[in-house]
């Protein structure tokens, strides 16, 4: 697969701005992923009944499961101000560590519920800090869906831990962004291989593991929402290797090919190491690309993946995009995504939920990608829909898991043959 620019790519497309009614789960979801990556980190959502049934769903712990996360629950009285919400806060947090002594970090999550009354749980986990170390370290972030998609939590998360992160004058590589462990380990064999270290991760599996940052810090991010993570760690200042995102062959190829060049890699032994891998994403995506080339797609805003993915199946698997919508177009992160998109599609930022329905029914495209909320209704007016919200929740990243990720778009529309088939 070539790595060559298209003749004209998308980074200088107009983008339709919208704000408006919008369709997303809210940043509690990330927690979901968070507490399976952090091993020793609680979660404490400060929020309602809702949210915690939210999350409950969203997991699917089962009963005799702990997880790693929980609600403190602002009752009538809370939300009413006749009670002391931070003296329950500080009693709630005393019983969780009393009988969860593995926690060594502790996140204190904001909610629609706490942030309506203004509770102030950045005071708080000072606060508790100060009460708790140095066995535990209380930070906050805030996981409402009241101005945020759901992959905002993650990057909340993160740009949170940043300022307390340890300084360092070493020439270190920090990969930002949660993977699954196994995509995480095939990314570190990768590096290794290419002789890339030493190599920090954010966020690491224990607290004992957290990286440093310093001015010799060069960080490559893996996830295409942490928009306000990359701020924090150039506020620290490190930098940033700007690259496509490692979606499918030749967004990993790319990705590793800007950390390579930044640590002196020579073309030949990148070559050696990367040969093989690119061969076998190269035939796994090929038997998904036949039944999705030529295909038109329509994406609604969800997860802030789109713009990567995008690319992955207009130039890998022969896709013709017709709408791109993410909640939020950061072009310093998806800028080397939006070159090697082929210009054609529409960009769209934001969301007037009721004017992109009408775009997407005009359009009649083969394939919507769009979250839970639409899918049903978009499916019983004849379109063929994918959930974004499968593509966060499914190892897609790096070579191994190319032939995987074009698997999530071909299969909807080889079921939709197979039932046209079966009805004929």
């Amino acid at each position: 697969m070539s790595l060559d620019l298209p003749a004209k790519g998308c980074r200088e497309t107009p983008v339709l701005k919208e704000r408006g009614q919008r369709e997303v789960f809210c940043g509690l979801t990330s927690i979901v992923w968070l507490h399976r990556k952090m091993q020793d980190a609680f979660f404490l959502v400060v929020g309602s009944r809702t949210c915690a049934h939210l999350l409950q769903a969203a997991a699917g712990v089962m009963i005799f499961a702990e997880p790693r996360f929980g609600t403190a629950i602002l009752e009538e009285k809370d939300l009413a101000g006749l009670a002391d919400a931070n003296t329950e806060l500080d009693r709630e947090v005393a019983r969780l560590l009393e009988r969860r002594p593995d926690i060594r970090q502790l996140f204190l999550v904001g909610s629609c519920p706490s942030e309506v009354i203004k509770l102030d749980l950045h005071r708080a986990a000072e606060r508790l800090t100060a009460i708790h170390a140095p066995h535990v370290r209380v930070l906050n972030f805030t996981g409402s869906g009241i101005e945020t998609t759901f992959t905002q939590g993650e990057d909340a998360c993160l740009a949170a831990m940043v300022p307390s992160l340890p300084a360092t004058q070493a020439r270190e590589l920090l990969v930002v962004g949660a993977l699954p462990d196994v995509v995480e380990d095939q990314m570190v064999d990768l590096l290794a291989k290419l002789g890339i270290g030493p190599v920090r991760i954010l966020p690491a599996h224990r607290s004992a593991e957290t990286p440093a940052v310093g001015p010799n810090t060069v960080f490559a991010l893996v996830q295409p929402f942490l928009g306000d993570t990359h701020a924090a760690l150039v506020r620290r200042g490190a930098r940033h290797i700007p690259a496509p995102f490692p979606f499918g062959e030749e967004g990993t190829t790319a990705w590793l090919r800007a950390v390579a060049d930044e640590f002196g890699v020579s073309r030949d032994h990148f070559e050696a190491v990367t040969a093989a891998p690119r061969a076998r994403a190269q035939k796994a995506v090929a038997a998904h690309a036949e039944t999705l080339r030529d295909k038109t797609l329509f994406f609604f805003p969800d997860s802030q993946l789109e713009i990567p993915l995008a690319r992955f199946l207009a130039r890998e698997c022969g896709m013709r995009p017709l709408e791109v919508g993410t909640p939020y177009l950061h072009k310093e992160l998806v800028g080397p995504d939006l070159d090697l998109l082929p210009e054609g599609p529409v960009l769209s930022e934001g969301q007037d939920v009721e004017l992109q329905l009408d775009r997407q029914a005009a359009a009649a495209p083969d394939l919507t990608v769009c979250g839970l909320g639409l899918a049903n209704p978009l499916e019983a007016r004849g379109f063929t829909t994918k959930w974004a919200i499968e593509l966060v929740f499914t190892p897609v990243h790096f070579y191994e898991q190319a032939g995987d990720l074009a698997g999530l778009f071909s299969r909807p529309l080889r079921r939709k043959a197979l039932l046209k088939g079966g009805a004929a």
